[in-house]
C-alpha cells in the first residue's frame, strides 16, 4: 500500500485500482473539532479536483476534493453518527470513502509522505 497526498490536504492510501481517501492531521486540526460530515453516494462518477464531500466544524465548512477520479465504492458511515472520528483518528477511523481509481496517473500529481510533510512546513 502506498499512500499519496493532495495540496488540499487529502490523503489517499492505494492498494491495486483501490484507494481509501480522508483528511490529514493537519487539515483536522486546522477545522477543530468537527461535527458534520456529508459524504458521496456509493457508485457516484467524479473526476479529480472534484468537490466530493463536505466536513463542518465548530469553526467552518469544508470541501473535500477527490485527488484522484474515479467511482465511489463505499463510505464511511460510521461518520454519520460519529464525526468526531475525522479528529481523533484522521488517518485511519476517519477515513471518508473508498475510489476505483479511474487513471492510476493521476497519482503521479500527488506528493509522498516526505513531500508533503515538505509542503505543511512552508505553510506554517
Amino acid at each position: 500500500m502506498t499512500i499519496y497526498y493532495s495540496e488540499d490536504h487529502e490523503w489517499i492510501e492505494v492498494e491495486g485500482k483501490s484507494g481509501t481517501v480522508g483528511i490529514t492531521d493537519y487539515a483536522q486540526n486546522a477545522l477543530g473539532d468537527i461535527v458534520f460530515v456529508e459524504l458521496p453516494e456509493v457508485g457516484e462518477d467524479y473526476a479529480k479536483g472534484d468537490e466530493v464531500a463536505v466536513v463542518e466544524s465548530v469553526k467552518a465548512a469544508s470541501e473535500i476534493y477527490c485527488p484522484v477520479g474515479g467511482e465511489i465504492t463505499a463510505v464511511n458511515e460510521e461518520l454519520e453518527d460519529n464525526a468526531a472520528l475525522v479528529n481523533t483518528s484522521p488517518d485511519a477511523d476517519g477515513w471518508f470513502f473508498k475510489i476505483e481509481i479511474a487513471d492510476e496517473s493521476e497519482l503521479e500529481s500527488l506528493m509522498d509522505a516526505a513531500g508533503y510533510k515538505e509542503f505543511i512546513a512552508g505553510l506554517e
